[in-house]
Formats: C-alpha cells, structure tokens, sequence
C-alpha cells in the first residue's frame, strides 16, 4: 500500500513545486520507487512544467501519461466523473509506487464551489492527507522588482489557514502539516505561531488522530523568500518577448533576472541606476547606452547584471555590429521586436520557475526545504519506513547527509572550470561541505556572477597569494630537500594549482581536496605522493569505485592506480579497500578475485591472490574475506552455494578485489554500462589526507558526489 501526501494550496503562485521538489528528494532518498501523480493538467497532451520537473527526480519508472488524471475541461464538465476518473488513475500510480507525490491544481478556475475544496475532494477519496501550503506573500504588484510582493502579515497568514483549514473541514480531508512558502525572512517565528494559533479552533481532523482530536500536533513549518526561485530567467524573457539571441554567451541565458531597468534615457542617467542582476531595456536607436551599458558590466565598478533586452527591432549599424563582435562580451543580449513599455511589461509578468534545467533554483529550493522543513517529521507521518534496498538516489543522499554532518572543508584547484563552480554553488547551497577555489578572485567571482551562480560563501584564493606562496615553498623545500628541492624551484612548483592545493591540505588550511576536471590523474596525485604520503600501516596508494547499483551499493578495487600489483600490495589495497568500503556505511566481505575459486585451480596468477588472502587474514582477522574466488561465486548465492558452501563471503561479498588493474577497469565499465550502475569514483585510499581525482569528463553531480565522499574520509580518517 502506498504512502501518499497531496500538496494543495489556497491560491496559485505559493511554490507548490517549490515545495513538491522538497518532499519528493526526502521520499526518494527513504523508498526506492517514490511516484508523482498530477489529478489536474491543463492538458493530457501537452507537457505540464511542474510534472516534468518533478519526474526528475521521480524513482518509480512511470511514464508521463500515466501521472496525469484529467483536464480543467474535464472538471469543469463533470466534476463528479472526472473524480472517478482521478481516483480510477491514481490507483495504478499507487499499485506501482512506494509513495505517492500529489501536486494538486494550479487555480485555472476548476469550479465549484471553490478550488481547494475540489483538491479537498479529492484528497479525500485518494486517502490522502494534505499538505497545505500557504503564501507568504500576497498576488504580484508590477514593479521594478521581478517576481516581488507585499509579504503577507503573520496576522493574515493565520486567517488565511483558518480560511483554508475549514475548507478541509468541509471535505472530510486530513491535514498533514502546514508550509507557509516565501514567507518574509523577519517574521519566521511570528509566523509559524500564527499559523498554528489558527489549528485547534479549526476541529480539522488530524491526519493521525481520532475525530475531533486538537491539531496542534501538526507541524508548521515556514520557507523564506528568496529572490532566485521567483525571478525569470533570462530564457525565459526572450521567450516572452519573442526576442532571439544577438550576440553572448548561449549559457548564461539560464541566469536570472532580478530587476527590469528600462534605459530609455541619456547614458549620464542610465548607469546610476543599474542593479545588480538586473535586465536592461534598451532602445535598439540607442547605440551609446548598449555601449556604455556594456562597459559598465564588464568593468567590475558597477552591478553585475543578467542580460540586455533591445527593442524596437530596429537593425544595429555595421560598425556598432562590429564592435559587438570584437568585445566578445559574454553578457547575453536579446533582440525583440516590441516597443519599450511592451517589452518591460512583458518581462515584469514572466514568472520565475523551478525548471529541471535550472540549476541554481533546483539547488536553492532544495537547500530551503532542507534547512526549515524537519524530513524525519515528515517521514514520521507518513509512516514511510525505510526501505533495505539502497538505490544510487538513497546512496548519494546518504553521502551528501554523511557530508553536511561532518562540515569538513575541502579545496577545489580548479576555479577556471565551470562545472566546478556549479558543483561548488550547489555544495554551498546544500551546506555539504566548506571550500575554497583556487583562481585569481576576481576571475572567478566575475564568472561565477555572469554564470548566476553564488559562491559568496567559498573562499576563493590565488595560488600566486605571495603570503601563502612563500609559506607553502618553504615547507615543499623542506620536504623535498633530499630530492635537491631549492627555495626558488620550490616558490615556482607551488604555483602550479594541484601542488598549491595539496600543500592546503598538508599545512592543515583545508581537510581534503578534489581535482582532476581539467588535469590529468598524474598531474593530480603526483604531489600527494611528494607531500601528503602514505598512512604508516600501507605500502601503497590505491582506488576504488563505489558502484550503486539499483538496491545495493558495491565497493570495487582497484581499478585506477597500479596496473599490476604484488601479493603484498593486494593486501594492502583489500584492506584499504574495506576500510573505505567501512567509512560509507557498507558492511565489508571481501573476495579476492581470481579466475578460479578455492582450490579448484593453479598458476602464478591464483597463487598470487591466495597469498594476498593469507596475509589479509594475518593482518585483519577480523575481516571476513574469501579468495582466490570467482566473481559469479562471490556474487551469486546460488553459484555459492555449489562452489563455496559455508562461506561466510561468498554469495554476499560487498567488496570485490580485482588481480590486475586490466581486469578491474574493465570490470567496473561493464558493470557501468551494462547494468546501468552509478560508478562513484575513483575514490583513492592510502593517503594520510583525502586527495580525489576526477574525470576529465566529470559532470556536475559527479564532482559534488566526490566533494562528499572527500569530507567524509576527511572526517572518519
């Protein structure tokens, strides 16, 4: 039977995304099959935004269709077939499901009497309690400000639950817990109290209780505004404006827009009044303003701003072309056809929206959710228990928990490329971990702005800092003075930005560091092995992946470092290996890999892994390990059961120890690719402080996952 929570609200633009994005990543990381259900669309055909976005994250495997129930058309046809219709839909979401996300409508005038009741109703009829979720501020005022509004007074807040909680009433649905979304920052705890003040004269019946129990059990929890997830994208306003890209950077169309200036005015007059992530209405006549508009944003003394829009669809002259295309300015500037009012007019009514594609909205809504929203409550309500299976989804979450516990601060070398600036706004965001980023710090913040992206809270240090350089060569000429290392080899070799990071950790200024998105394996862990060494109890430095599979997470090693290691250093890395395997909450049973299992056969390779085996067992004998066996036999219970009966590893070993890099990286691409697991890594292990190398290829999510596995074995060394 599923778990089901109905997000429903009062009024349109409270955030219901917002807020559905939250509780389906606090589902996804407790269940394996989490669904989304949408009762009403605008369309059965045409894709709905909010259930797009929310299929993302979704880990039931459904198609679109299926999460769809009916139309606005429907409902306001026949309110009481498209009810059954709902809940004829719901229920094969529901069979196929551990829990059920439903996102209730979006106030496009569903009918009678009014539309939360019909929610109500519906909520009522799935058995499914709600979530209510109530607007911080009221309906938009045009303005200056995109996406701004008076905020709601805590006062108004507890009439508007009262007004909502009878409305429940009426229909018989259970209330679950209340969130007030974009609330105003100063009035977090007035609020809650209001809107709790509202429950026990309501006589709702409480998700849990008896009839007529009092509500004031039932959690209230309060979401700041914040001024990202309600501003346009820059996208999103050449869409509106039916605009096409002129000239800049295609990628910072997905920034946001804070504010709208229309410069339909002198040039004198124009700059005092840019904002900072603003969007600038220029009259395409206007050539001087583009210009000087231009060089204010590039010249670091004025806000840093979104984009241009010119109006008027009036060609540019040849010359000013050229400039344009001499400058090379990343800024993004749009070309519409509309006047200057049309234009700010339609910029001022493009609503910001949570997108799968955005990023940095994704990021904020889910750091929001996160920080004022208690997930074991939730949970706890739901009564969703935890499932045994670990899916790649529930790993990852896990990690990233693991992380934020521990606050470690780990240093990123590689503040030029933009996959490590958005991997590290979306650590900072999430509070997964401290940084600092290496580059020139004006460089990288610039970028970092032009990206939208916040990275305020990193530290952004340049590897020439004269202070830190000097301090950093004279300790790297100490370490290296058996090598010949002098004083001034030493100031040239620590500013190159991996041994400039590796000499942070060793000094102690970060805990641990991630490299390796721009940089070869070599050039990343070649000044480990100089400076931060091997642990006393190891000969050698090696890796593992972290392969999560779709119910359980595998540790496999080694498959990136030494290409044909000895039985003694197979030890090491098995060891090693359950260790790392230990630090991730993995219950290490190791196999020593070979191509036979037990005594069943000989040579020089077999011998090999059986000596290894003996010394782990000398070594740890404590560790349940099996070996020389092969890789069905420790995998397979049934295989097991035949070849190695009463083994107390074989059939369930979690980590598997390959003879030969050759036989390990082949082994873990094709367990990637054919059995569609998340290869995590690799992570290296040895070291007396965590360095990890990344993938030249490495996508976003794989360096936040590695900046998480790099503060956990910061943290349990």
């Amino acid at each position: 039977m599923a778990h089901s929570i109905y997000i429903s609200s009062v009024e349109g633009n409270t955030g219901k995304s917002t807020i559905a994005l939250g509780v389906l990543e606090t589902l996804t990381h407790t269940a394996a099959r989490i669904a989304v259900f949408r009762p009403i669309a605008r369309s059965t055909v045409e894709p709905d935004y909010v259930l797009n976005l929310l299929l993302e994250s979704a880990t039931a495997d459904l198609p679109y269709s299926t999460c769809i129930g009916v139309t606005y058309d429907d409902v306001h046809s026949d309110p009481d077939a498209a009810l059954g219709r709902i809940v004829e839909r719901y229920k094969a979401v529901e069979a196929a499901s551990d829990a059920v996300v439903i996102v209730g409508s979006d106030y496009t005038d569903v009918g009678s009497p009014t539309e939360l009741s019909y929610n109500a109703r519906i909520a009522a009829n799935l058995g499914a309690p709600v979530l209510l979720a109530l607007g911080g501020r009221a309906a938009q005022v045009q303005g200056e400000r995109l996406g701004q509004s008076d905020p709601r007074t805590a006062a108004e807040l507890g009439d508007l639950a009262e007004m909502a909680l009878a409305e429940l009433r009426s229909a018989h649905a259970s209330l679950l817990a209340i969130v007030v979304n974009r609330a105003d920052p100063a009035q977090l705890p007035e609020t809650i109290a209001a809107v709790r003040a509202a429950l026990p004269a309501s006589g709702v019946l409480h998700a849990h209780g008896p009839e007529g129990a009092q509500a004031e059990s039932t959690p209230v929890w309060a979401i700041p505004e914040d001024a990202v997830l309600v501003a346009p994208t820059m996208q999103s306003i050449m869409e509106a404006t039916g605009g096409s890209l002129l000239a800049g950077d295609p990628e910072l169309l997905t920034r946001e827009a804070l504010a709208v200036v229309v410069a339909a005015m002198s040039m004198n007059n124009v700059l005092p009044r840019l904002l900072e992530g603003a969007v600038v209405v220029v009259p395409a006549d206007r050539t001087e303003v583009l210009i000087a508009v231009l060089l204010a944003n590039a010249s670091g003394t004025f806000p840093s701003l979104a984009g241009i829009v010119l109006n008027g669809g009036f060609e540019l002259p040849e010359p000013i072309q050229r400039l344009l295309a001499g400058v090379r300015s990343p800024l993004p500037i749009i070309s519409t056809e509309l006047g200057s009012y049309d234009t700010a007019l339609r910029i001022t009514r493009t609503r910001g929206r949570l997108a799968a594609d955005s990023s940095r909205k994704r990021d904020t809504a889910l750091g929001l959710f996160e920080k004022h929203v208690d997930a074991e409550a939730l949970l706890g309500l739901l009564n969703l228990s935890r499932s045994t299976a670990v899916t790649p989804l529930m790993f990852e979450y896990g990690l990233i928990e693991q992380a934020r516990a521990a606050r470690r601060h780990i240093v990123l070398p590689e503040g030029s490329d933009d996959r490590v600036l958005r991997a590290a706004a979306t650590v900072l965001s999430r509070g997964i971990a401290r940084l600092t980023i290496l580059g020139e710090p004006f460089e990288v913040r610039s970028r970092a702005i032009e990206l939208g992206l916040d990275i305020s809270a990193a530290e952004i240090v340049s590897p020439f800092d004269d202070v830190l350089r000097f301090k950093f060569a004279e300790e790297y000429a100490r370490l290296r003075a058996h090598k010949g290392i002098s004083l001034d080899q030493a100031r040239d070799t620590v500013t190159d930005v991996s041994y400039f990071g590796t000499m942070m950790v060793h000094m102690g200024l970060a805990d641990g560091m991630v490299s390796g998105a721009a940089h070869t394996t070599a050039h990343t862990i070649r000044p480990a092995f100089e400076i931060i060494k091997t642990r006393p109890d190891v000969s050698v430095v090696s890796s593992v992946f972290l392969m999560s599979l779709a119910d359980r997470v595998l540790v496999y090693g080694d498959c990136a470092v030494i290409p044909d290691p000895t039985a003694t250093q197979l030890a090491d890395i098995a060891v090693s290996s359950a260790e790392t395997a230990a630090q991730f909450g993995i219950d290490p049973r190791v196999a020593m890999l070979s191509y036979s299992t037990g005594e069943s056969g000989a040579g020089a390779d077999v011998e090999k892994v059986r000596e290894a085996t003996v010394l782990v067992r000398e070594r740890r004998p404590d560790l349940p390990v099996e070996g020389p066996i092969q890789y069905d036999a420790a995998a397979d219970a049934a295989v097991a059961a035949s070849k190695l009966p009463g083994s107390a590893v074989a059939g369930r070993a979690t980590v598997f120890i390959f003879p030969d890099l050759n036989t390990g990286n082949n082994t873990y691409k094709a367990v990637q690719r054919s059995a569609g697991a998340v290869a995590m890594g690799p992570v290296l292990q040895g070291l007396n402080k965590p360095i990890n190398d990344l993938s030249r290829g490495a996508l976003v999510q794989d360096i936040v996952n590695t900046i998480a596995i790099t503060a956990i074995q910061a943290a349990t060394a």
